[in-house]
This record gives C-alpha cells, sequence and structure tokens, in this order.
C-alpha cells in the first residue's frame, strides 16, 4: 500500500466518521438548520424548477419540432450573414420571461437545430437581461436611462462576448462540461444555503 497515495482517502473517511460521531442532533439550532434547509429545496423545486425550468424544457422542445431547421440556418446558422445572426439572437430573448437557469435549454435547442456557436451564445447572454419583465422592471425602478443602458449594454455585451471568442467546438465542449459538473450541485447547494440560513 502507497500512503502518499491512499492518506487522502482515508483523511476524508475518517473526517466523515468523525463528522457523523459528532452530529449535533437534537439540539434546536440544528435541528431546525436542517429543516430550513429542506424547505428552501421544497420552495426552488416548486417555484422554479415547476414555474421556471419544465416550461422552458417544453419551449427548448417546441423550438425542435416547430421550427424549421431553414429557419434557423438562414438567422441563426453558421454561414447565415454574421451581423444579421448576432442581430436576431441577441434580441430573440426580449419576449421570452427566462433567468440564467432556463435560457440553457432554449440555447441547446437553437443550437442542436443548426444555430452557430456564436449567435446561440449570443442568444444566451442576451435572453435573461432583456427579456420584456427584466426591462420594464429596471426603466421603472432605476429610471429610463438605466433601463436603455441595460438593453444597449446586453446586447452589445453579448454580440462583443461571443464573436470575440470565436465559434469553437473546444468552447462548447468546455461550457457542456462546466454545465455537467454544475447541475447536479445546484439543488445541493439550494440545501446547503438553506441550512447555513436555518
Amino acid at each position: 500500500m502507497n500512503w502518499k497515495q491512499e492518506w487522502k482517502p482515508l483523511a476524508l473517511i475518517v473526517g466523515l466518521f468523525l463528522a457523523c460521531v459528532y452530529l449535533p442532533v437534537g439540539i434546536p439550532r440544528f435541528d431546525g438548520a436542517v429543516t430550513e434547509a429542506f424547505e428552501l429545496v421544497k420552495w426552488y423545486a416548486r417555484e422554479h424548477v415547476i414555474l421556471c425550468l419544465i416550461p422552458a424544457f417544453f419551449i427548448a422542445g417546441a423550438i425542435g419540432v416547430f421550427v424549421s431547421q431553414a429557419a434557423v440556418l438562414k438567422y441563426l446558422g453558421a454561414k447565415a450573414h454574421k451581423v444579421l445572426a448576432y442581430a436576431v439572437a441577441s434580441v430573440s430573448g426580449t419576449i421570452l420571461a427566462v433567468c440564467s437557469c432556463t435560457v440553457l435549454p432554449l440555447f441547446a435547442g437553437i443550437y442542436r437545430m443548426g444555430a452557430g456557436l456564436g449567435p446561440a451564445t449570443a442568444f444566451l447572454y442576451s435572453g435573461p437581461a432583456i427579456n420584456v419583465l427584466a426591462i420594464t422592471m429596471t426603466g421603472r425602478v432605476l429610471g429610463l436611462n438605466l433601463g436603455v443602458a441595460r438593453v444597449v449594454g446586453a446586447v452589445g455585451l453579448s454580440v462583443f462576448t461571443s464573436t470575440n471568442k470565436g465559434e469553437t467546438r473546444e468552447w462548447f465542449s468546455a461550457t457542456w462540461t462546466f454545465a455537467k459538473q454544475i447541475t447536479p450541485l445546484l439543488l445541493f447547494g439550494v440545501l446547503a444555503a438553506g441550512f447555513f440560513l436555518g
């Protein structure tokens, strides 16, 4: 046995064991934190997943079934006129009330339909920032100047970031790897936040 390699798993096992032995079950603050953590996960599942994420999956599926691939290729495809593709992609999120989580299935839907990576990424970045609800709220609460600045900044930034990175498969691969790593941790993070806030 090589202890230089085996000490990390052993330390992890011993640490988990000691954490279980000294778990403060029965102490009201700890029990309240555990209950609050599960309440937060329950709220997140009800409010965000049911009301936002599931409809986004259906919209992404509808894009794949009902939107013609020729239209996606014409306006967003890799061979489409760049100015047109980025313009359409960066303002398409205006009609959708999506957040940064629910825009991901829509991004995947248009990308699978043949949209170029650059225009699809422009949509990914600008969609949550320029939807009608976000623009209206910003304009009403913070003033018209900041509402306009939000639109111009979101569209400009989405085009800038997606064109400067280039349309490479490596970028999409890295993004997908990141998404796969983050997605399973999402509920755990909400659970942990509820625990620490509870």
